[in-house]
C-alpha cells in the first residue's frame, strides 16, 4: 500500500461554512490535480474552534446535503475535515469526517473535551465513547480530535487494531516562546515542541506513522499554532510546516516501511492483554470502593 497524502495548516472563518467550505474544495480541487489520494484538514475546519453561541447554528446531522459538495470531491480522493455533528437525539459533537467514495465512510466524535485552562468543550459537546478505526481502501486508519492524542487510550487502542496510521486533526493555541533547540536556527513554540514529542512518542511506542494537521490564524484572541508534521512508523520525519502560516504538507505512506518498523521490534505481538485486562479491572474495582 502507497497512499500519497497532502495535510492543509489552514485558517478557518469563524462560524462561516460557505467561506469555509469554498476553501476546503479549492485545497482538495488542487489536491486532485496534483495526483493525491488524501487530505487532511485541521480539527472544525469547516467551522472554526470557539464558536459560543453560535454552535447549534452551524451544527449538520451527518446526512445534511451541505456535505454534498464533499462527497462528490471524494468519489476522487478520500478527504479529512472536522465538523459540528447533531445527532439524532440532539446532541452536539466535535466531529471528524472521513469522506469516500461519495460516502461519509466514518466520523470520529472527541473523546476528551477540553474544560481547562482557556477551553470550555464540555459546555456545548457531548463526548465521543469509541475510538473506531476507519477501513478505508488507503488502509486503516485511526482519527484523534487534538486532545485525543494527549491520552494514552486512543493511539493504543488504534495500535492494538493494528492500523496503518494515526489521523491527528488538531487546534491547538501557540503558547510560550524557548530558545532554539540544538540544530535550529530559530526560537520555537513552547506548546509546538510539546506536541512535536508527543507526536515521536506515539509514532515510536505504536510503531505508527503520525499525520498531525494544526490550524493556525487568530479567533477570539487565540493564536493558534500550526506545526503541522508527519513522521514515518520509525518515528523519522517526513516534513513539518512553520508555525504561523498557511500552507500545505505532502507525504507518501508505506505499508512495506510499516511492516518493516514492526518487525524489527514487535511490540504490538508481545502486548499482555490479559495481563492489562486484570490490572485494569483491579483498579476500576479499587476506585469503585472508594467512591461508594
Amino acid at each position: 500500500m502507497k497512499c500519497l497524502v497532502r495535510q492543509v495548516q489552514c485558517n478557518p472563518k469563524l462560524g462561516d461554512w460557505d467561506a469555509n467550505l469554498s476553501m476546503h474544495l479549492e485545497a482538495i480541487d488542487g489536491a486532485i490535480r496534483d495526483g493525491k489520494q488524501l487530505v487532511l484538514f485541521p480539527e472544525l475546519s469547516l467551522t472554526g474552534y470557539f464558536l459560543k453561541d453560535q454552535t447549534h447554528e452551524v451544527a449538520l446531522e451527518a446526512h445534511a446535503t451541505a456535505f454534498a459538495p464533499l462527497l462528490e470531491r471524494s468519489r476522487s480522493i478520500s478527504i479529512v475535515a472536522g465538523f459540528i455533528e447533531r445527532a439524532r437525539d440532539g446532541r452536539l459533537y466535535n466531529a471528524t469526517g472521513f469522506f469516500e467514495d461519495g460516502k461519509l465512510l466514518g466520523i470520529h466524535r472527541k473523546v476528551h473535551l477540553v474544560t481547562y485552562g482557556m477551553f470550555e468543550d464540555g459546555r456545548d459537546f457531548a463526548p465521543g465513547l469509541r475510538f473506531e478505526p476507519i477501513r478505508s481502501r488507503h488502509g486503516m486508519f485511526g482519527i484523534l480530535a487534538c486532545e485525543d492524542m494527549w491520552h494514552f487510550d486512543g493511539a493504543y487502542l488504534y495500535f492494538l487494531d493494528g492500523v496503518d496510521a494515526l489521523l491527528v486533526a488538531s487546534a491547538s493555541p501557540g503558547r510560550g516562546v524557548t530558545t532554539a533547540p540544538e540544530g535550529e536556527a530559530e526560537p520555537s513554540l513552547a506548546s509546538n515542541r510539546v506536541w512535536r514529542t508527543i507526536q515521536d512518542h506515539a509514532a515510536l511506542q505504536y510503531q505508527t506513522p503520525v499525520l498531525y494537521t494544526n490550524r493556525v490564524g487568530f479567533e477570539d484572541g487565540v493564536l493558534f499554532g500550526g506545526g503541522t508534521r508527519a513522521l514515518d512508523a520509525l518515528a523519522e520525519p517526513m516534513g513539518s510546516l512553520e508555525h504561523f502560516d498557511e500552507g500545505l504538507l505532502d507525504s507518501e505512506l508505506c505499508s512495506e516501511k510499516l511492516k518493516r518498523a514492526r518487525a524489527i521490534t514487535p511490540l504490538r505481538r508481545d502486548e499482555r492483554l490479559e495481563l492489562f485486562e486484570r490490572e485494569l479491572a483491579r483498579r476500576v474495582q479499587a476506585q469503585r470502593d472508594t467512591q461508594g
